[in-house]
């Protein structure tokens, strides 16, 4: 369990990872750069984008002004970006992947994800991430949205076991069938849409335990995912938002905390489910 913003996590091959981190979904490239830069001047390390996003250049931006703005180096900071792989070659992966080098005047990424498994369409695309990842460009190769059986697949035949796999997950969507998988093969879980887009926010049950100790129903939320091990992307546009998001690591959620919220899952998604989303 990680302590503070910039505490890391150690993946199945030896690279460290932050166990929370910045991201850039559904924002639209111009405002990206002054997003990411805010973000890493505020203490986050951790850039997650994705090729489908389009905002890829505004995230290049966004982290080349926010080394200059705080003296970092680019080895302090964490990038991952996903592929798109509706169905490609290996020689396209590969392709979108220098693209994406590119678009954020990047010489490597950290993590590079396959983003959805679709209707068996991962394969090419994993080939590709595992040549790029024996080549040094990539520090991390994993998957996004996989279930247990696209797992099991990928395993059969991978040469490189995946060292995260990044799901929608909630307490209205726990996902013990994959987690548990995951952790058969350490495999890290990484929420994304950890509020459920906004919408348990409100929740009565949280905001209950919310106002016991003092904080807001989303720092209740992210504070579940840390106690459970689970690694966070959380997107924000607002500074203030995200120093909200950072600032989890000062109360414990008790046991009686822990199981009100337990109770709370229903495997709901807010997104597609990925046995149904084929691109």
């Amino acid at each position: 369990m990680i302590n503070s913003l910039t505490d890391k996590i150690v993946l199945n091959n030896g690279v460290e990872m932050p166990g929370l981190g910045l991201g850039v979904f559904q924002i639209p490239d111009e405002d990206t750069a002054e997003v990411v830069k805010t973000g890493i001047i505020n203490g986050y390390r951790l850039i997650d984008t994705a090729q489908i996003y389009g905002n890829e250049e505004g995230t290049g931006r966004g982290i080349k002004e926010g080394l200059a703005a705080t003296g970092l180096n680019r080895e302090d900071l964490f990038i991952t970006s996903k592929v798109w792989n509706a169905h490609i070659s290996k020689e396209e992966a590969l392709a979108s992947f220098e693209k994406s080098l590119e678009k954020l005047q990047l010489d490597y990424l950290d993590l590079f994800l396959i983003h959805w498994p679709g209707k068996d369409s991962y394969r090419e695309a994993w080939l590709a991430l595992e040549e790029l990842y024996a080549a040094g460009k990539v520090r991390a190769i994993g998957v996004s949205n996989f279930e247990r059986h696209h797992l099991a697949d990928l395993l059969s035949y991978a040469k490189v076991v995946p060292v995260l796999n990044q799901i929608e997950l909630h307490p209205k969507l726990a996902q013990k069938d994959v987690r548990s998988f995951c952790e058969q093969y350490d495999i890290k879980v990484q929420a994304w849409s950890p509020l459920m887009q906004g919408q348990l926010l409100t929740h009565p049950v949280i905001k209950e335990i919310a106002q016991k100790h003092g904080k807001s129903t989303a720092q209740v939320i992210l504070r579940w995912d840390i106690q459970q091990a689970i690694l966070l992307v959380v997107k924000s546009v607002h500074k203030e938002r995200m120093l909200s998001n950072s600032d989890i690591f000062d109360f414990t959620l008790d046991p009686t905390d822990l199981e009100k919220l337990e109770h709370l899952n229903e495997g709901l998604r807010s997104g597609p489910h990925p046995d149904e989303f084929d691109f």
